[in-house]
């Protein structure tokens, strides 16, 4: 619990001053004018009052104990200002002061120092580097912020403190109130874990909403994302997920696998709904602030203009939702009550001269219709358009059945009725298209909500194996796990693999061949070739002893040509795979959230489409259906135009033995089966080719 922090009795300011502008001022001037009732202590050397509170030069001459100390001194004062507090027996600081781990090592260092001597001390810190939090349940601003919202259901994480004052004057200019605004700064202790957690037992927060640059712990985060998660909807914008800094990858899976994959993956799993820009994040924070969640994702649109119904309607069937005609009995009721011109298909459309009533009868309907589990009204103001009198009429008629969101296009005109609509508990949106992903984001969350239980599948498999494998590179130095072994590992896990073995000459390729049964494919074998097509180090369908022999030879003679370095075991001989569709299992370990799944189509296809999915292990038999679902591929996958279709379901227990497999084994790092050859229902699925990547090898000179 962060009660002395969010909570406090008696609020030290440990730098105040007199000086209107400066940070200690402003912060013991917020208090004051948001009419915290509790305790205010300025502390400053000077001992002068500031704005009529008495002052003291330090805690010690104050004398007595404080529940949080608000730290705005010079970076080099800040250690000794931490230690008053720790000393009055403070259990919560919030250090204000910029100037440590964001300007370099010197600072990250004291950074540390005081991180620990709170921790030592079982204080709770925010910041450094921070703008401060404000509660507006018992009216304090500790904050250099300008301005103190109004009390209501946001409470909002920022990494940026620039960032919430812009969130403030969102909230003032939209007549929006918040719950808590914590700004968290440097993260040195309290993160954003910290704050989910305690946020989601606050019952003043209905919606949580969180600007990320980063996350602390990502295990931690998951879990308390999602435990939070279960009880009121988080909303999170994360900045920061361009690839530029992304490590290089040597598979498949890892070179497709972005910053941005990975935090999509989790946010996913943990049931977070993502924001992709600032305006996004409120509009989605809003709508669940003030609405119920949707029963179904059927959305009802009711307009005074055709043109904005087709931009909700397009947006509503480009985000996924159902665009469906009312039922026969709710369209005759509307034809009764709307003028005969009116349009009661979806969008519903009650015509330029709409009254309230008229907008109230078409609300109604549709709140009665069971064909619809949410409603868009949009209103364009006509000359003779009565807009506060509609937005007063439909949010009567709405009821808390479903959720409704509106967008009143314009300015002007369009204001008050606007600022009506949200002192109603009615989202309002300036644009069509902004209030149907609204929408689409409530949708989404009630089906999280509503998620079967999480079981994760066990197979049986033969781990031995796969550790005597892993044991053999790990005293060797190879972090690489070239064709040979990688299918040795599969088989452990149960997947198909032709027969095979490797040959270290061209009589050696012959009689494995015959040993195995012609046709073969032939391919090299070297941890230092990743695509060995490329290099001309795959033959396939050899029938007989002489391609065998000839391309062995021609192998050896090219691969010398082009790449005399790299190390070769020889060349893989195995059967001809069976004929089927291509696809990719793929895993790469993210550093913060462990290890990330992917499938897609796969040889060359995957690089060219990037048609792939990412999901965080372990996954379930739900989510590894869902990741083939969530392919542009998959009506290919199932049939499509006359094609027959292939077995889902071998995929999908391939991915959750792969996701076995890499949640058994947190040394393999990155991992494709490219291609996996899946045929119709019922025949067995192959893996024609697989590579695998460890972590924590020291590497030997060779």
């Amino acid at each position: 619990m962060l009660e002395s922090l969010l909570y406090p009795k008696t609020v030290a300011v440990i730098g105040a001053s007199r000086t209107p502008g400066k940070v200690g001022h402003e912060i013991v001037a917020n208090l004051v004018r948001a009419g915290f009732k509790g305790e205010i202590v300025p502390i400053n050397p000077s001992g002068e009052d500031v704005l009529g509170l008495k002052c003291y030069p330090d805690l010690k001459t104050y004398g007595r104990t404080i529940d949080l100390g608000i730290v705005s001194v010079p970076t080099k004062l800040v250690r000794a200002a931490v230690e008053s507090s720790i000393n009055a027996n403070a259990k919560a600081i919030t250090v204000i002061t910029a100037g440590f781990k964001e300007i370099g090592p010197e600072g990250a260092a004291l950074e540390r120092e005081i991180a620990a001597l709170c921790r030592s001390n079982g204080v709770r810190m925010l910041g450094p580097n921070c703008l401060g939090l404000i509660n507006t349940e018992n009216a304090m601003n500790a904050s250099f912020a300008k301005q103190m919202p109004k009390p209501g259901g946001i409470s909002v994480v920022s990494q940026s403190g620039a960032l919430c004052t812009a969130i403030l004057d969102w909230a003032a200019a939209e007549d929006v109130g918040l719950a808590k605004l914590i700004s968290m700064g440097n993260k040195a202790d309290l993160n954003e874990t910290d704050f989910l957690a305690e946020l989601a037992r606050d019952p003043q927060t209905k919606v949580i909403a969180c600007y990320l640059e980063n996350i602390t712990q990502g295990d931690e985060f998951l879990k308390a994302a999602e435990a939070a998660a279960n009880l009121k909807p988080i909303v999170a914008l994360k900045v920061g997920t361009s690839n530029a800094g992304v490590k290089a990858a040597s598979s498949h899976t890892g070179s497709l696998a972005g910053a941005d994959i990975a935090y999509g993956a989790a946010f996913k799993r943990a049931g977070v709904m993502r924001a992709y820009n600032f305006e996004a994040l409120f509009d989605l924070a809003m709508a669940f602030a003030m609405q119920p969640m949707p029963k179904g994702d059927r959305v009802a649109i009711i307009t005074n203009a055709g043109g904005p119904g087709i931009i909700a309607a397009d947006a509503a069937e480009h985000s996924g939702l159902k665009v469906e005609a009312p039922s026969p009995a709710i369209a005759t009721m509307l034809k009764a009550k709307l003028p005969s011109a009116a349009s009661v298909g979806n969008p519903i459309d009650v015509l330029g001269d709409a009254s309230p009533e008229r907008y109230a009868e078409a609300v109604r309907a549709v709140m009665e219709d069971d064909s619809f589990d949410a409603l868009c009204v949009i209103l364009t103001p006509q000359a003779m358009t009565d807009a506060v009198g509609t937005a007063r009429a439909i949010a009567e008629a709405a009821g808390e059945k479903k959720p409704m969101v509106t967008s009143f296009m314009g300015g002007h005109d369009v204001m008050e009725a606007r600022r009506t609509l949200k002192q109603l508990g009615i989202p309002d949106y300036p644009a069509p298209h902004r209030a149907v992903y609204a929408l689409r984001a409530l949708c989404d969350y009630a089906l999280w909500q509503n998620r079967p239980p999480r079981i994760v599948t066990r197979f049986p498999v033969n781990r031995r194996r796969v550790e005597r494998v892993i044991a053999r590179h790990m005293k060797t130095g190879r972090p690489e796990i070239g064709e040979v072994e990688a299918k040795e590992i599969l088989q452990a896990y149960d997947f198909d693999v032709p027969p095979g073995r490797l040959a270290a000459s061209a009589d050696e390729a012959v009689a494995v061949a015959e040993h195995v049964g012609y046709p073969v494919a032939m391919k090299i074998s070297s941890p230092d070739i990743l695509h060995k097509s490329d290099m001309g180090g795959v033959k396939l369908s050899l029938s007989n002893a002489d391609q065998v022999r000839d391309a062995y030879d021609l192998m050896m003679l090219r691969i010398g040509r082009r790449m005399p370095e790299a190390r070769l075991d020889g060349v893989y001989i195995e059967q001809m795979a069976p004929r089927g569709r291509e696809v990719i299992i793929g895993m790469t370990r993210d550093p913060e959230f462990g290890p990330m799944l992917m499938f897609g189509l796969g040889g060359i296809f995957v690089e060219v489409m990037k048609d792939v999915t990412f999901y965080l292990a372990p996954i379930t038999a739900e989510e590894a259906m869902q990741m083939l679902v969530g392919t542009r591929s998959y009506a290919l996958l199932k049939g499509a135009r006359g094609e027959a279709g292939v077995d889902i379901t071998a995929i999908a227990n391939g991915l959750q033995r792969i996701s076995q497999l890499v949640t058994d084994f947190p040394q393999i790092k990155e991992l494709d089966i490219n291609p996996f050859l899946v045929g119709p229902a019922g025949t067995a699925a192959v893996v024609a080719d697989a590579r695998m990547i460890l972590s924590g090898v020291q590497k030997r000179n060779e």
